[in-house]
């Protein structure tokens, strides 16, 4: 297995560390969607739901496939779906711990 670069660890992390992007995330994960039913789903704002689109296509987690004027967003691949159904699960077992940390170390 390829050993991976701490720096791009932290870039891909990056996609998944923002509140709006996990919902944007979980949006798409079974369908793929446009911008304008993604914002009516998570009740956000187009202007900023539209730069954090832009934040995950650059991290390689969305693409975007066009047809006509619309832009269809799905996750990446299955790996990117799994991957949150994990975090999902890690979330159960951790859940009281986490809610009980404050620290946040830069």
């Amino acid at each position: 297995m390829k050993i991976i670069d701490a720096d791009m660890k932290v870039k891909l992390i990056h996609g998944f560390s923002n509140k709006t992007r996990i919902q944007i995330l979980e949006s798409i994960k079974a369908k793929e969607k446009t911008v304008s039913q993604i914002v009516e789903e998570i009740n956000g704002n187009q202007s900023n739901i539209s730069q954090h689109l832009a934040c995950l296509k650059g991290c390689g987690i969305i693409v975007g496939r066009n047809e006509g004027k619309y832009i269809y967003y799905s996750l990446r691949n299955q790996q990117i779906s799994d991957l949150l159904s994990m975090f999902d699960a890690v979330l159960e077992d951790v859940e009281n711990d986490i809610s009980c940390c404050d620290r946040q170390i830069d």
